[in-house]
């Protein structure tokens, strides 16, 4: 079956795998107090952290925006969301021994450059003086062009960060205008510049399909131009229109955005483009160069996912701070409070601020373990995964059917007891992993519609 085909018919809501189980199903019956008595059972953990802070400022509001974010010109703002950032840290940091070491470091949002290079200096302070850093830990935090400056490149460098993203999503002034995101290709050119010039050792560039008035013809200009740039990795993904989830996104006329076929063709045109630049599909969406470590891990099955997408740092408890994060130790996940207001009142208090979560069960990290190999290894074997959890995996999960259909459209092949994701296959990961998944046919703690598109 074609490419476009198989699009067509592997397009269905279906969840991102950046937990399991997924997000919809954390509940509020999970409280500080659950977080708190995991931060204790786990104060002396053999395993690295990672460590996740969210700033939810952005200057602007890009109309296709799905993230936890708040648009605002008043900086004093993201100054007082500081104080309240500090308080939580110091709140966890009681409960982490300090031989536990830090293998990881993200900042995400929003935007975390909206700080001004002193605040990013001081909040780095704060968790530096709170946690131990391996000295090659991997330090890396999202940018947004239009409110970049050559002094927050040089703070970030000299800090210690060596990764950095770049939020691109299209070259085309009509799409940029049509999503309220307007950034110049000189001005990306520019940014771009002062990060190598800064000396970061991986850059990241991401873009977005499925965006109003797109083409495949202004995408491949806007393809024309990343990969003159060649950045270390690519984020490459696609536009959920869910206005019924996110009102902003209503300022974007349905009649504008990209019919079916060109949405298909423009995953067409990526694969091409990209593999023909020498950039290897990692799956779900991310690409890199062939020596970039995640390509690496992936050939030596040290891959994982977790919410800062794909990572090379399995063995890592993440503690994440700000409105709206997400933490996970090996049996809990715990999310925050979403709402400036409720976060900062639960802070102020002296209490985490954990709005929901979930203690997984041993089925859950059966399944999670089942979908992780299937979506960093490409490959799982049955029989030693059945020897490892002690089950019969076939009658456990009672995916013979699907995982056959699957490989008569090429996504896949059974050889014995091993199932391998084939090329093709990489574009429907989700599809292929949705098939271990036990919840999705559950109610979920969360009402309405949960999944954007798989493709």
């Amino acid at each position: 079956m074609k490419t476009a085909a198989l699009l067509e018919k592997y397009c269905q809501p279906g969840p991102r795998y950046t937990s399991y189980p997924t997000a919809p199903y954390f509940h509020t019956g999970f409280t500080d107090a659950d977080w708190r008595a995991e931060l204790d059972a786990t104060r002396h953990s053999p395993r690295g952290l990672s460590l996740y802070t969210h700033i939810p400022f952005c200057d602007t509001l890009c109309w296709y925006c799905g993230c936890n974010m708040v648009a605002t010109r008043d900086y004093g703002r993201a100054e007082r969301y500081l104080d309240w950032l500090f308080r939580e840290i110091d709140l966890v940091t009681e409960w982490v021994a300090p031989e536990r070491v830090v293998k990881q470091l993200h900042w995400g949002g929003g935007t975390p450059t909206f700080l001004r290079p002193e605040d990013i200096e001081r909040l780095f302070g704060h968790l530096l003086a709170g946690f131990t850093l391996d000295p090659q830990a991997e330090i890396g935090c999202e940018a947004d062009p239009r409110e970049l400056t050559r002094a927050h490149v040089e703070t970030l460098k000299r800090l210690g960060f060596n990764r950095i993203s770049l939020g691109v999503q299209d070259l085309d002034e009509r799409v940029q205008k049509a999503v309220n995101r307007v950034q110049p290709e000189s001005l990306i050119r520019e940014v771009y510049g002062w990060m190598r010039e800064a000396g970061f050792e991986s850059i990241n560039l991401d873009l977005m399909t499925g965006l109003p008035h797109q083409t495949v013809a202004s995408f491949s200009r806007t393809l024309d131009t990343v990969i003159e740039l060649r950045p270390d990795r690519l984020a490459v993904f696609t536009y959920a229109h869910v206005p019924w989830m996110k009102r902003h996104q209503k300022l974007i006329p349905e009649a504008d955005l990209p019919d079916f076929p060109t949405r298909i063709a423009l995953q067409e045109l990526i694969l091409d483009r990209l593999a023909g630049a020498g950039y290897v599909y990692i799956g779900m969406d991310h690409y890199a160069l062939p020596d970039d470590e995640l390509v690496m891990a992936q050939k030596s099955k040290t891959l994982y996912r977790n919410f800062q997408g794909y990572t090379t740092h399995r063995d890592c408890d993440i503690l994440a701070f700000g409105a709206s994060a997400i933490s996970q130790t090996g049996e809990v996940y715990a999310q925050n409070l979403k709402k400036l207001p409720d976060y900062r009142d639960r802070v102020l208090a002296g209490r985490l601020p954990t709005e929901r979560g979930i203690r997984t069960t041993r089925d859950d990290r059966l399944r999670r373990e089942a979908i992780t190999r299937i979506m960093c290894d490409l490959e799982l074997d049955t029989a030693a995964f059945g020897r490892e959890w002690q089950i019969d995996f076939e009658g456990y999960f009672d995916c013979r059917a699907g995982l056959e259909s699957l490989a008569a459209d090429g996504l896949l092949t059974l050889e014995g007891g091993l199932i391998r994701v084939a090329d093709t296959g990489r574009l429907f990961l989700r599809n292929i992993a949705m098939l271990f998944d036990g919840h999705l046919q559950a109610p979920a703690a969360d009402a309405g519609p949960r999944y954007s598109k798989t493709v």
